[in-house]
C-alpha cells in the first residue's frame, strides 16, 4: 500500500464519526423536503452546506482509503491489482530470484550436470522417437527447447524437460496412429504439442493443478507398469530385426512369436550385448555412488569420478561404440546394409537446426495410384486426436509435478505446482514451433541431473546447447546407429518402471486399492491407454463416492422411563425408546436416501414407534438434496406425532436448515439434551414437574436431569427396579 497507513485510515474514521451533522443536515437525512429549510437563516444554511461538503469530502476520502486498504469491491479489478504486482511477477519469473546470486560455483555445477544430461538425452531422444513412431530427428527437436524455457519459468533446480517413454507412447497412440499416412504423423504430433501446452499454461494460470489429485496412486502405478510393458515389447521386433509387426499389443505378441524364425542374428546379438553392457554399467554406478561420498586418496577419487561419469552416460557410450563398430563394418569391410545379412541401421537423419515456424493444421495429399486426394483441416485433425488432448495434458503435468515434488523433498527446497504447470505449458507451446512433440519431466534424467550437482534451472541451457550441437554437427553419423542398440536403450530404461513391488504393499495396507491398479493395468494393456486411465480413475472415484452413499452408522437404542414418570400432558407423545443414529462422516446427496431408509426403519417400521436423534457432529455442510430428505423425514414424523431431533449441528448446517424453514424440525446442542427432549415428547423436562417415584426402569441406562435452577444431577438406574 502506497501513500497511506492503517493509522491514517483509523484517524479519518474517528474524525468522520465525531462530526455530527447540523439540524438541517439531520433533517435531510430523515428525508425532509426543501420547504423545511424556509425558517432557517442564511447563515445557518451556509453552515449546513459547508458541513455537508466537509462530510462528503470525508466520505470520498474514506472510500479512497478503503480501496487502498481493503481493495476495490469489483472482483475483476481486485484480481487485476493482485495479479499485476512486483511479487507476483517474481513468482511468474522465478529466475529473477536466483539470477542475482548466481556465482562461479553455480556455473560449474550447472555446466557439468547439463553436459551429462545432454549426453544422455541424445540417444534417448532418438530412441523415444521410435516409440512415438516418428523420424529420429523429432526426438532431438523435442530435447533442446524445454531446457531454455524452463530455465526462465521453472521452480525446480533438478527437473529436466524433454521426451519421455510414456509421452512418446501417448503420441503414438493419439497422433501417429490417427494420422492418415506416416508422413503426416509429425503434423499431428506438433498440433498435439501446441494445444496441450496451451491447456497446461491455462491450468497453471487458473490454479487448476489440483485436478491431477483425482488420479490416485494405484491408477498411476497401473498405467506406468502397463506402459512400460507396452513400450518394452514394442522394441522386441527391432531387437530381433522383424518387419511387418502390428502395433496393437495382442496382435503384436502373436506376430512376434510367429516371426521368430525370421530373426536377424546380427540385430539379436547386437541388442543382447548392449543390454548386458547397460545392465553391468548400471550396477557399477550403484557400486561407485557410495564411494564418492567417502574420504579417499585423490587418485582413487578421480578414478571413481571418471567411472561414475562413464556409467552415468552409459547410453551415449553404448550408442557411440556400436555406431563406430557398424561404420567400420560398412565403410572398411564392405558390408551391405539391408536384409538379414547385416545390422538394421537407423538410416538418414535430417541434419540442421530446425527453423522456427508455426504449427500447421492442414494436410493435403494426392495419391497418383488411386487418383484420390486426402485433405484434412484443423477441425478434422482436432477431431482425430480427440480425447488425446486431455489425456496427454493430464499425464504430462502429473508426471512432471510428481518428479518435481520428489526431488524438492529430497533436496529440501520448495516448488510452486501451478508455476510448474505454467513452465511446462510455455515449454510445450514454444517447442511446437521447433517441430517438437509433447515433452514433460523425465525421472531418469532428473535423477542424473541431481546427482551431477545441478545448482539452478540454468543447467537446462547446457543440455539444450549440447543437443543443438549434435543436431548441427553429428547427424550424418547417426546413420550408422543400429536400431537394436536403440531398442536396448529403451528396454533398459523402461523395465524398472514396472512397479511390481507395490502390489504386496497395497495388499498389506488396503486390499481394495488393488482393484483400480489391476483394472488400469489390464485395460491399458489389452484395450488402449485412454480407456485404461478412464476406467481406473472412474473406479477410484466410485470407491471414493460409495462410502458417501453408504456411510457407516453407529446406532444406539436408549430405553425411556415409563409413561407414568413423564408429565401428565395429553399433547405429549412420550416414547419408551429413543434411537440415536450417528453417521461417521458428512452427509451429502449420495447418502441421504440411505439415511432416510435407516431412520424410517428404526423409527417407524419397527414396533413400537420410536423417537429418532440424528447426531450431526460430523456434518461439515449439506446440500439441497439433503435438505429435501430431512424435510420429508421431519414432516412424516410430525404427521405421526413422533420426535425427530438433530443434535450437535455445526453453525453452517444449522443456518442452512433454518433457512429451509422445515416445519417441526427440532435441534439440540448435545445428545443428552436431545434425549431429554425426546423423552418429554418434544418438550424440555425442566419445564414440568417430575414424579420420580412412579417410573421404573425397563433396562440398564443412564439419564441426566437438569433441575430448574440449572444445576445438573445424574441418576443411574439398573435392572434391580431401583426407584428414580
Amino acid at each position: 500500500m502506497k501513500g497511506i497507513k492503517q493509522e491514517d485510515y483509523d484517524d479519518r474514521s474517528r474524525l468522520l464519526s465525531s462530526n455530527q451533522p447540523s439540524t438541517s443536515y439531520q433533517a435531510t437525512q430523515r428525508g425532509l423536503g426543501s420547504a423545511d429549510y424556509s425558517d432557517l437563516s442564511s447563515s445557518t444554511l451556509a453552515r449546513t452546506e459547508n458541513m455537508r461538503c466537509n462530510n462528503e469530502s470525508t466520505e470520498k476520502c474514506m472510500a479512497s482509503c478503503k480501496d487502498q486498504l481493503c481493495g476495490p469491491a469489483n472482483p475483476v479489478t481486485r484480481y487485476c491489482q493482485n495479479f499485476f504486482t512486483v511479487d507476483n511477477a517474481k513468482r511468474k519469473f522465478p529466475f529473477v530470484k536466483w539470477a542475482p546470486q548466481y556465482r562461479l560455483k553455480h556455473f560449474v555445477g550447472d555446466l557439468v550436470a547439463g553436459l551429462t544430461v545432454g549426453l544422455t538425452v541424445i540417444p534417448q531422444g532418438m530412441a523415444y522417437a521410435q516409440i512415438a513412431e516418428l523420424p529420429a530427428q523429432y526426438g532431438l527437436y523435442s530435447a533442446f527447447v524445454g531446457g531454455f524455457i524452463y530455465c526462465l519459468f521453472g521452480t525446480s533446480k533438478d527437473i529436466t524437460m524433454g521426451p519421455t517413454a510414456i509421452m512418446s507412447l501417448l503420441v503414438a497412440e493419439f497422433a501417429s496412429e490417427k494420422a492418415p499416412t506416416h508422413e503426416d504423423a509429425p503434423t499431428y504430433a506438433i498440433a498435439l504439442t501446441l494445444i496441450c501446452g496451451l491447456l497446461q499454461m491455462a491450468m497453471g494460470l487458473l490454479n487448476l493443478g489440483f485436478v491431477v489429485q483425482f488420479i490416485s496412486f494405484p491408477v498411476i502405478s497401473g498405467f506406468t507398469s502397463s506402459a512400460a510393458i507396452l513400450i518394452a515389447f514394442s522394441q522386441v521386433k527391432k531387437w530381433l530385426g522383424l518387419n511387418d509387426v502390428p502395433r496393437a499389443f495382442i496382435p503384436q505378441v502373436k506376430a512376434t512369436f510367429s516371426k521368430i524364425p525370421e530373426t536377424n542374428l546380427w540385430d539379436m546379438t547386437m541388442g543382447l550385448v548392449c543390454i548386458v553392457i547397460l545392465v553391468c554399467m548400471k550396477k557399477l554406478k550403484e557400486y561407485v555412488d557410495p564411494k564418492l561420498k567417502m574420504e579417499l586418496p585423490k587418485f582413487k577419487k578421480i578414478v571413481y569420478k571418471f567411472a561414475w561419469l562413464l556409467c552415468t552416460a552409459r547410453n551415449a557410450v553404448v550408442v557411440i561404440v556400436c555406431a563406430g563398430f557398424a561404420s567400420i563394418l560398412v565403410d572398411i569391410y564392405g558390408f551391405k546394409v539391408g536384409g538379414n545379412s547385416f545390422l538394421t541401421l537407423t538410416g538418414n537423419v535430417r541434419s540442421g537446426i530446425p527453423s522456427p515456424s508455426p504449427p500447421t493444421f492442414y494436410i493435403h495429399h494426392f495419391n497418383n495410384d488411386t487418383q484420390t486426394s486426402i485433405t484434412k483441416g484443423p477441425g478434422d485433425i482436432f477431431s482425430d486426436i480427440g480425447e488425446g488432448f486431455v489425456v496427454v495434458t493430464l499425464i504430462g503435468l502429473l508426471e512432471s509435478i510428481a518428479i518435481a515434488k520428489t526431488f524438492a523433498r529430497r533436496n529440501e527446497y520448495k516448488i510452486d505446482a501451478n508455476q510448474e504447470l505454467i513452465a511446462m505449458g510455455i515449454s510445450n507451446s514454444i517447442s511446437s514451433f521447433f517441430h517438437s512433440y509433447p515433452i514433460t519431466g523425465s525421472f531418469s534424467r532428473t535423477a542424473i541431473n541431481s546427482q551431477s550437482g545441478a545448482r539452478t534451472p540454468a543447467n537446462g541451457i547446457w543440455t539444450g546447447l549440447t543437443v543443438l550441437l549434435a543436431i548441427a554437427v553429428l547427424t550424418p553419423y547417426f546413420y550408422y546407429i543400429p536400431q537394436a542398440t536403440l531398442a536396448a536403450v529403451i528396454i533398459c530404461a523402461v523395465i524398472p518402471m514396472v512397479e511390481y513391488e507395490v502390489i504386496p504393499k497395497l495388499f498389506k495396507v488396503k486390499k481394495a486399492d488393488l482393484f483400480p491398479l489391476f483394472i488400469t493395468f489390464i485395460v491399458c494393456l489389452l484395450v488402449n491407454i485412454e480407456f485404461g486411465i478412464i476406467s481406473g480413475v472412474g473406479f477410484s472415484l466410485l470407491m471414493l463416492v460409495y462410502p458417501m452413499s453408504r456411510p457407516e452408522l453407529t446406532i444406539r437404542h436408549e430405553k425411556s422411563l415409563d409413561v407414568e414418570a413423564l408429565p401428565n400432558d395429553e399433547t405429549i407423545n412420550s416414547p419408551r425408546e429413543v434411537v440415536i443414529i450417528e453417521p461417521n462422516q458428512g452427509l451429502k446427496f449420495p447418502g441421504i436416501e440411505y439415511i432416510k431408509d435407516k431412520v424410517m426403519k428404526h423409527g417407524v417400521y419397527e414396533e413400537p414407534a420410536k423417537a429418532i436423534i440424528l447426531n450431526a457432529q460430523h456434518f461439515a455442510g449439506c446440500d439441497y438434496t439433503t435438505v429435501q430428505g430431512i424435510t420429508q423425514v421431519s414432516e412424516y414424523f410430525n404427521k405421526h406425532n413422533l420426535q425427530f431431533i438433530i443434535v450437535c449441528p455445526s453453525d453452517e448446517v444449522r443456518l442452512i436448515l433454518d433457512k429451509a424453514e422445515i416445519k417441526g424440525l427440532q435441534f439440540s446442542d448435545s445428545v443428552e439434551e436431545g434425549m431429554r427432549v425426546a423423552f418429554a415428547g418434544g418438550q424440555d423436562l425442566s419445564s414440568h414437574t417430575r414424579n420420580v417415584n412412579s417410573g421404573k426402569l425397563n433396562e440398564a441406562f443412564t439419564v441426566e436431569i437438569n433441575s430448574s435452577d440449572d444445576n445438573a444431577s445424574s441418576s443411574s438406574v439398573t435392572e434391580s427396579d431401583q426407584q428414580v
